[in-house]
């Protein structure tokens, strides 16, 4: 049994336009680590909003742990599957970040110590403790991102979506936030899907990759098999990232190389290349 599947998943905002999503097949299962890559307009947050309910289908289905959403479990499915939006002023609203991370466990109907604990334990995963008595609203955009994951990681999800997490965040604070987003799994047990443009990250920290284009699933598997599409890619408008794509220019260039996606794998593929091993 799958943590989330679509079957067949349409959907449209209006009855006078195409469908923003159309027959999209999709998987998620337990400890994963998914990207969702492709353009502007490909669907990826509406695809998202359905993980947890927050808009149906117009046809096709959507299963959580096997069953379909209703209103008679959408208060349990939003507890197994927490949304982080890409615009963190949507979801962070309260007068301090501790009132913030608490809002969604006082919401689960938890006690008022349990509560405390988790605010502790997720304030302190996100290095947050400087600004927990702080407004949100004074906080940087990198910031408010920080408490908003905080505030879905304090119910404790099995699933925790992200739309374009990295969305406004300088380098350092990318490099941050996929750190930490890739101990999850590991760490929490939880599953990790994400949106990016930022596919240079990507090989190091995705089990699976979907590509989408408007509106359809094109290209699913694993970071190797994806970005070794060269056609899927130039339709997504993506393009490989560094490593692997200097790579392959070496290799037109007659130079006997291994392909490789992550950083370890490149350097044992130049040491063996140029002798070093």
């Amino acid at each position: 049994m799958h943590l989330i599947e679509t079957r067949d998943l349409c959907h449209a905002y209006s009855t006078s336009v195409r469908d923003v999503l159309h027959n999209v097949n999709f998987v998620a299962d337990a400890q994963q680590r998914i990207a969702v890559l492709g353009p502007n307009g490909a669907g990826k947050s509406t695809l998202f909003r359905h993980f947890n309910g927050i808009i149906q289908p117009k046809s096709g289905s959507i299963l959580v742990r096997g069953e379909p959403i209703t209103k008679a479990n959408l208060h349990e499915v939003r507890k197994f599957v927490g949304l982080v939006f890409q615009n963190p002023d949507d979801q962070v609203f309260s007068t301090t970040v501790e009132q913030d991370v608490a809002f969604g466990p006082y919401n689960l109907g938890l006690d008022a110590e349990t509560v405390a604990s988790r605010v502790d334990r997720v304030i302190s995963m996100l290095g947050l403790e400087d600004l927990r008595s702080r407004a949100p609203h004074h906080l940087s955009g990198g910031e408010k991102k920080r408490v908003a994951i905080a505030g879905v990681l304090a119910m404790e999800p099995q699933v925790m979506v992200l739309d374009e997490p990295t969305a406004g965040l300088d380098p350092q604070g990318v490099k941050e936030l996929f750190g930490f987003l890739n101990d999850l799994p590991a760490q929490c047990g939880v599953t990790v899907i994400y949106s990016t443009h930022q596919v240079e990250l990507v090989p190091e920290m995705a089990d699976v990759v979907y590509v989408m284009e408007k509106g359809e699933i094109t290209g699913v598997g694993t970071p190797e098999e994806i970005f070794l599409q060269e056609d899927l890619l130039s339709r997504a408008h993506l393009e490989l990232p560094a490593l692997p794509r200097l790579i392959k220019s070496m290799q037109d260039h007659g130079i006997a190389i291994e392909s490789a996606y992550t950083y370890r794998d490149a350097e044992a593929a130049f040491l063996k290349a140029f002798g070093k091993t």
